[in-house]
């Protein structure tokens, strides 16, 4: 690593894991989570963009008249129209005639109650902000490695007794039918009514050559020439700006130390002659800043986002 990384790395452990002001901490955090600041290195991307080397331009070329024969429909005789009237008709139907409504019998059924016992909260769950040392420290004073975990206050009960309603009183009520009787009837099935025919029009067809184009200029248009440039551009700029959740100290096992190695071996990186040891020493702590600087990640701690992108999986991290 060069001297500049090593110096930011040692100004991330002086800037995020000092003593902090609860005013500085996040106000979005999360229960039983840590967090700290992180070193976010710059983030750069590549873009390709088309450059002009010659602008477009038109050219004028000429074209003669075009002619074509056309068959046009001349009318003879013009359209028309024929009323007719058709009478109405009716047929005998039958229908159902009411002869006595329906009615309902209501009775009335009084309400129930139970005596029941429940849980009442006397005193609402809180939640406080607790010090941890870091996993990560390189400092030999532990006071210089903590970071800000939120905890729950657990909720405070008691139980009481009271009567409950079970079931409201109500009304229950017996439907008596209605009675219908069936009577027949003339009904009109159609109106009578005046039909209109109307009968088209009679045409022939006449040929006859006719200019579809005058002649005239025509405009080319040249399209104009670009290259393709490469080049580096600054998407974001980095530095100590941003708090990031970690890894409590308290869920830093040797199993998920190993797992890390694991990941960093596999991507390429060292983590030492004695590899997966499960022990979080120099050499794992530089492998690991190595693969955050090279993936644009937030640098110097055991920060989730880094484990998620390292693929170790959520179980030995996430208690």
């Amino acid at each position: 690593m060069s001297p500049i990384k090593y110096l930011l790395s040692a100004l991330f452990l002086i800037v995020s894991l000092g003593a902090l002001a609860q005013s500085d901490l996040p106000t979005d955090a999360k229960l039983g989570s840590c967090y700290a600041k992180c070193y976010i290195p710059d983030q750069w991307e590549t873009k390709t963009e088309k450059v002009l080397t010659k602008e477009a331009s038109t050219k004028r070329i000429p074209y003669p008249a075009t002619f074509e024969t056309k068959t046009q429909r001349v009318l003879i005789k013009e359209a028309s129209e024929k009323f007719t009237v058709i009478p109405a008709k009716y047929e005998t139907r039958s229908e159902r005639v009411l002869v006595k409504e329906a009615y309902k019998v209501v009775s009335s059924v009084p309400a129930r109650y139970e005596t029941k016992r429940e849980r009442v909260m006397i005193e609402e769950a809180t939640s406080k902000w607790v010090k941890q040392k870091d996993a990560m420290c390189a400092s030999e004073n532990s006071d210089d490695c903590m970071i800000w975990c939120l905890v729950e206050v657990p909720a405070q009960y008691r139980t009481v007794t009271k009567r409950v309603l079970v079931e409201d009183a109500r009304s229950s009520e017996r439907a008596v039918a209605a009675v219908y009787k069936t009577v027949s009837k003339r009904v009109l099935v159609s109106a009578a009514k005046t039909v209109k025919e109307t009968i088209p029009a009679e045409y022939r067809n006449v040929t006859k050559t006719v200019q579809t184009k005058s002649a005239g200029f025509t405009t080319q248009n040249i399209t104009a020439q670009y290259k393709t440039v490469t080049k580096r551009v600054l998407v974001k700029k980095g530095g100590f700006t941003e708090f990031r959740e970690v890894v409590c100290a308290k869920y830093v096992t040797s199993e998920l130390v190993r797992q890390v190695q694991r990941a960093l071996m596999a991507k390429g990186y060292s983590v030492g002659p004695t590899r997966d040891d499960n022990i979080l020493g120099r050499d794992t702590r530089a492998g690991l800043r190595k693969y955050q600087e090279d993936n644009q990640l937030p640098v110097g701690n055991l920060n989730k986002e880094s484990l998620k992108h390292l693929g170790v999986p959520e179980r030995y991290w996430n208690q």
